[in-house]
């Protein structure tokens, strides 16, 4: 089977292309062995068995002068792929969590696990003296009207980070666009972030309003009724005590919570950077990740605030924050209100259209709580202020920001076009509370059924299902899945009628419970709500398995029984329909991978091993065995002066076969045991373009798409904003040669809370590189994280551009995985002139 990579490299004109410079690891002196003389042969098979052993990264051994290409494919999937994921996952060491890498010649020792966040990780700066919006005076409720259905809306914004501050901020600034009226009355409690967004005095205390109306974006002109001083956000009895005065304070018929920060999914989110804290140290993720307001808390802080207040139910909760569609989330949520919205996907930085939800309510008070749900999924991006407002929009876009190149034109892009790109990836659903007994039950009846088939064909709708942005990192398989689009693959993959049918009526049940939800074009197989399915480093973790996610999704482990079938997926231990108590099992279960394959690659032959501009290399190897998921192209560049190599290109390979399920696709590989793997590597790299510089970066794939256009990739590295010189770990997202989005994320390597970044001019991308410090017997001493050059937002967006590769010595080779996310390789020594 001949392969192209998905990936296509720009054609050359008719002067070639331009050549990528020789990259350099600075690697201080005392640490590079010098390497010995070249001798032996070029190419060099790997043995059968699958990266996810997990031997000391000093037990690989390179044999420097032969550059035997086996230890770097290795190396890449165990340190890249699995030994990161395992470190964290098998609950070691917790150490030094590490920091951001600040100067350019700096080499930072990356950590063996992905680093999760912590409380703590966002120092303070300087600031300006804080100035108040205006002077509390003593606060008299309004009268409200004794005719009609009257609601309080109550915004809880933990705006407490540099990423998000200026978004959630703009969000109290379009409810004030509406503001309250005698039937329909606003409060918020607002907690603004140190040496962040400069706008509107830059005061950083956590203040309640009672929000009137004001056209003003930029400033709240609302009435202050108390500064509160610094207050922890993550705290659940800081929510419980803004809530219950509220409700004591706006009696009403109906009430609304609205609780906007960085969202984590079933573990939860709404971290506060400043006091901070510690989380709970029974809980092994609970302490490792510090304080935020964990699931189990929400669910306590809602029933004390309906305790305090005689509360039957709250009408809507909203979780104004990224990933907590989450069935898990849903069932904490299910006994406190009557309707829930939240998104499944990464949110976009505009937050919700406040303006247009609250402005039909307050027009329309007499509607229930399903219209109002319904309204904040219609207005959702499309009818967002900083959207339709021309100025709003003017200035979003303003500076570089990527979306603003898009369009290809001169003049500022309609409402419309905006929308659309910036709703590409989003998702947004309303659910019906009063049904999710119903589709929990359903859920237990199908996985009931699940014992009886054949796990593999699971794990390959598990792999297959349409995900979402993971918060452990890329080292390991993406886990929140489609709940919809998991139980559809699950009925095609089943020859069984039992399976079938739990599955259409798990869909049901599903259609039932969600009453409204929109997904972009990058999103097809998104129905409204997710569910949480580990690989099996992630099951067999303390932090990530079922020690911690039974213990924080507590009401859904005590009535769910997806526990027990993840338990008995990976340790075989089988259940009983009537189980209902959550499950962890014991330190010496087994745990095995029903997606994990035995694939062997016979050793790459290569047709040259010698490869210039215009002379590609014809690489082959014979793949054998059952479960091949996606199939990669490697190539990593030799420095001989560090002794180190660094990760240059990765890509997907194409199957002949692509198949469709609700929108996502997928390669299907030869059935049978064997066939044949070829690929001509044409020896190029690939670069970002500001408009001024450019600068290979790894471009590492991250969703397959259904075309070449629609495949996602992403490049790591260190986003430094402008103004304040704060810096994040940021991630570009790339589909169809330009940038998309940047994602911040709370913690480092990608993992933690997403939030997306909207750049401004001046705001810079340094981007990080991979490098595998050997020593001079050819081990591999460390992973290390390098910064590589620096790029600059300014009035274009970014683009990957095709660069010939810089003369040196290469390592090429394919990366199989199976469909437990398990690697293999192979690989072979090249020489570019």
């Amino acid at each position: 089977m001949r392969a192209e990579r998905r990936r296509r490299a720009e054609p050359a004109g008719p002067a070639g292309r331009e050549r990528a410079e020789t990259p350099i690891r600075r690697r201080p002196e005392s640490e590079r062995p010098a390497p010995r003389p070249s001798t032996g042969p070029t190419t060099r098979p790997t043995g059968p068995q699958p990266s996810t052993g997990l031997p000391g990264l000093g037990g690989l051994s390179l044999p420097i002068g032969r550059l035997s290409p086996m230890m770097v494919i290795a190396l890449l999937i165990l340190a890249c792929i699995c030994v990161a994921a395992f470190l964290l996952l098998s609950g070691g060491d917790d150490g030094n969590l590490g920091g951001l890498v600040s100067e350019p010649s700096a080499v930072a020792i990356e950590s063996p696990w992905p680093v999760l966040p912590t409380a703590a990780t966002e120092a303070p700066g300087p600031t300006q003296p804080p100035r108040p919006t205006n002077t509390p005076r003593p606060f008299v409720p309004p009268s409200g009207t004794t005719g009609g259905q009257r609601w309080l809306v109550m915004l809880y914004q933990d705006a407490d980070d540099k990423i998000l501050e200026q978004d959630i901020y703009v969000d109290l600034n379009e409810a004030e666009r509406v503001g309250s009226t005698d039937r329909v009355q606003i409060v918020a409690q607002v907690d603004r972030y140190r040496a962040g967004y400069q706008g509107d005095g830059n005061w950083v205390s956590a203040r309640r309003y009672y929000v009137t109306r004001d056209n003003d974006l930029q400033r709240v002109g609302s009435e202050l009724v108390a500064d509160l001083g610094e207050v922890n956000m993550s705290d659940g009895a800081t929510l419980v005590d803004f809530a219950t005065w509220a409700i004591k304070t706006f009696p009403a018929d109906n009430y609304v919570l609205i609780l906007s920060d960085h969202g984590m999914g079933w573990p939860g989110g709404w971290s506060d950077s400043e006091p901070g804290g510690r989380g709970d140290p029974g809980i092994p993720l609970a302490s490792r990740l510090g304080d935020e307001l964990y699931l189990m808390e929400l669910d306590e802080a809602l029933q004390t605030i309906r305790d305090r207040t005689g509360l039957a139910q709250f009408e809507v909760v909203g979780l104004d924050a990224c990933l907590m569609g989450h069935l898990e989330v849903l069932a904490a949520l299910a006994p406190h209100a009557r309707y829930a919205v939240a998104s499944q996907e990464t949110e976009p930085a505009l937050g919700w259209a406040y303006t247009s939800f609250l402005g039909a309510l307050a027009g329309n008070p007499d509607m229930d709580g399903a219209g109002l749900s319904r309204l904040i999924v219609e207005s959702y991006i499309q009818e967002d202020q900083r959207i339709v407002d021309d100025q709003a929009r003017a200035d979003l876009l303003k500076g570089g920001s990527p979306m603003g190149g898009l369009f290809g034109m001169f003049g500022m892009p309609g409402a419309a076009e905006v929308a659309e790109q910036m709703g590409q990836s989003s998702t947004i659903a309303a659910v019906d509370l009063a049904a999710l007994p119903t589709l929990m039950d359903r859920v237990n009846e199908l996985v009931y059924a699940l014992q009886g088939v054949d796990q593999s064909q699971v794990a390959q709708a598990r792999s297959y299902a349409q995900t979402f942005t993971s918060v452990w990192g890329q080292q390991v398989p993406p886990s929140y899945v489609d709940l919809g689009s998991l139980v559809q693959l699950l009925k095609r993959q089943s020859n069984s009628r039992r399976v079938a049918q739990a599955a259409d009526q798990v869909l049901a049940a599903l259609d039932q419970a969600v009453i409204a939800e929109k997904h972009g074009s990058q999103k097809p197989g998104a129905t409204g709500i997710s569910i949480y399915f580990p690989n099996s480093q992630l099951f067999d973790s303390p932090l990530t398995g079922l020690q911690s996610y039974t213990a924080i999704a507590r009401r859904f482990a005590a009535t769910s029984l997806w526990d027990d079938f993840l338990t008995f997926h990976y340790t075989g231990r089988s259940f009983e329909r009537s189980a209902a108590e959550p499950v962890v099992p014991g330190p010496g279960a087994a745990v095995r991978g029903p997606g994990a394959g035995t694939i062997a690659l016979s050793p790459l032959s290569l047709s040259s091993d010698v490869a210039a501009p215009g002379r590609p290399v014809l690489l082959s190897t014979e793949v054998q065995g059952e479960k091949v998921g996606y199939a990669y192209l490697f190539v990593g560049f030799y420095d001989p002066a560090a002794n180190s190599i660094l990760i240059a290109d990765r890509d997907y390979l194409e199957s002949a076969d692509t198949r469709e399920s609700n929108g996502i696709y997928y390669p299907v590989w030869p059935a049978g045991g064997s066939f044949t793997l070829e690929f001509e590597w044409e020896p190029v790299v690939f670069a970002i373009d500001d408009g001024v510089d450019r600068a290979v970066a790894l471009f590492t794939p991250q969703s397959y798409g259904a075309t070449l256009e629609e495949a996602v990739y992403t490049v790591d590295g260190i986003y430094t904003y402008a103004d304040s010189g704060d810096s994040r770990y940021t991630r570009l997202y790339f589909s169809n040669g330009y940038l998309r989005h940047v994602y911040g994320f709370t913690g480092e390597n990608g993992t933690g809370s997403p939030r997306e970044i909207i750049p401004q001019t001046g705001d810079r991308f340094t981007i990080l590189e991979k490098w595998l410090d050997l020593d001079a017997g050819g081990r591999v001493v460390r992973v290390a994280t390098q910064e590589g050059k620096t790029l600059t937002f300014g009035d274009r967006m970014f683009a990957w551009k095709t660069l010939d590769a810089a003369p040196g010595q290469y390592v090429v080779g394919f990366i199989v995985e199976d469909l437990d996310g398990n690697a293999y390789e192979v690989y072979a020594q090249i020489t570019v002139e």
